[in-house]
């Protein structure tokens, strides 16, 4: 059987650097494409450098971009920013949803069993009054809505691993909090490395094939439903692959 071809978006963040690592170890993806405002390091790269296309893209302008030219058998997608980084809570939108859904609608083939998995976050609702599970469960219902023939959704919890430049104090005085509270409940806490290993195990086996130990449940409408994997479900999901 021909292995399968993915496209990820948001390769250079905490979790889709390991994504990208996961997928160029994977002997069921053969062809991998990282687009994006930035591109890895090819020097950084270690393993399946053979099957790797890079692009680097302009998200205003995607009609250019060519996503949909590999009609990629799945779309990854672990883009994604904060409102401080972003520097306002309408730019944080712009990158956190509009960039998101746009790239994914340009990526749709037009061919049979295209698959989408999207990197959301525990808490994602459309109608939090915070802007960020405010913007993530939009973003959620919004990929629905593009017509993907599977939509899975990863909602994780704590990202161990995941410290950013400035959060070293925030960080070290939260972790042991997290810890204690992991110790207790499999829905807190993942490693990046343990979640992206899920996430690509997701993007190979579909919906219909995830173990039942995931205990992933589905949510949306009729025509515009998406399967959700919890934090619990990324854990099971890894272990299991």
């Amino acid at each position: 059987m021909a292995g399968k071809t993915a496209l990820l978006l948001g390769a250079t963040g905490a979790t889709g650097q390991k994504v990208l690592t996961e997928l160029l170890q994977s002997p069921d993806f053969t062809k991998v494409a990282e687009y994006g405002r930035r591109v890895t390091d090819v020097g950084a790269i270690t393993s399946g450098k053979d099957k790797l296309v890079q692009k680097t893209i302009d998200f205003e302008k995607l009609g250019e971009a060519g996503l949909k030219d590999g009609k990629w058998d799945v779309v990854f997608i672990a883009l994604g920013t904060t409102r401080k980084a972003a520097g306002s809570a309408e730019a944080f939108e712009k990158i956190d949803r509009e960039y998101v859904i746009n790239a994914a609608r340009e990526a749709k083939a037009d061919t049979p069993g295209q698959r989408l998995v999207y990197v959301s976050s525990v808490g994602a609702n459309p109608s939090s009054k915070f802007l960020y599970p405010k913007s993530k469960g939009l973003t959620e219902h919004g990929l629905a809505a593009l017509g993907y023939s599977d939509t899975i959704i990863f909602r994780p919890g704590f990202l161990a691993g995941a410290q950013r430049p400035g959060q070293n104090f925030l960080v070290s005085a939260i972790n042991p909090l997290v810890g204690l509270a992991s110790y207790f409940s499999n829905s807190v806490q993942i490693q990046i490395s343990t979640l992206a290993k899920s996430i690509v195990a997701a993007g190979k086996l579909g919906s219909s094939a995830l173990p039942a130990s995931v205990r992933a449940t589905e949510e949306g409408k009729e025509g515009t439903s998406f399967t959700v994997i919890d934090n619990a479900g990324a854990l099971a999901l890894a272990a299991e692959a």
